[in-house]
């Protein structure tokens, strides 16, 4: 198997498995509302599109790096690892989960596994593979559809955490004064 086999198959797998599993999600009590989520649903459109747009065998002045096979295997089992880490927290949040910004009947703070070491732990792990496909492909639209689907991720981080200081009021103000919002062991 080839490393952009390896990515392609473990970028779907993701998507497949991750759609499957939303169905085991409990319903939202409350939302933050598809106006609310529009700016970073664009942004992970867009980021997305650019990111996949395939690179093998291209050559030319918009590839600005090459992998040789070694780097490119790296890349995989970065792609791997961050995947696994936010299937960690997806599985560790359990029903709480949700696709959308939204509270749960019986919401709480989770700070226990990966949510003890970041705040936002499923975004911690795509960022990692999303980091290390633009590694891999090396091209200007690889970089742009990164930086696209970072700040996509960054304001859906910010408006989870609006969203969630509202609903858990202190809990959360206390969380997030212990632990980072998406580096590991960076300052709260």
């Amino acid at each position: 198997m080839r490393p952009v086999t390896a990515i392609t198959l473990l970028w779907l797998i993701w998507a497949g498995s991750w759609a499957v599993a939303a169905l085991w999600s409990d319903p939202a009590q409350k939302r933050a509302g598809f106006k609310a989520e529009a700016r970073y649903r664009g942004l992970w459109i867009a980021g997305a599109v650019l990111l996949f747009i395939p690179a093998h065998g291209y050559e030319g002045r918009l590839r600005l790096w090459m992998p040789d096979l070694p780097e490119a295997w790296i890349c995989v089992a970065l792609i791997a690892i961050g995947i696994a880490f936010a299937w960690w927290a997806r599985l560790h949040l359990g029903r709480l989960w949700s696709g959308t910004i939204t509270a749960k009947a019986g919401h709480h703070v989770v700070n226990t596994g990966p949510y003890g070491l970041v705040r936002h732990p499923i975004y911690t792990g795509l960022l990692l593979a999303i980091l290390a496909t633009m590694a891999a492909k090396g091209t200007i639209w690889g970089i742009a559809g990164t930086a696209l689907l970072i700040i996509g991720i960054v304001t859906k981080a910010r408006l989870e955490e609006n969203f969630l200081r509202g609903e858990l009021g202190s809990a959360y103000d206390d969380y997030a004064a212990r632990v980072p919002m998406l580096v590991p062991f960076a300052p709260a």
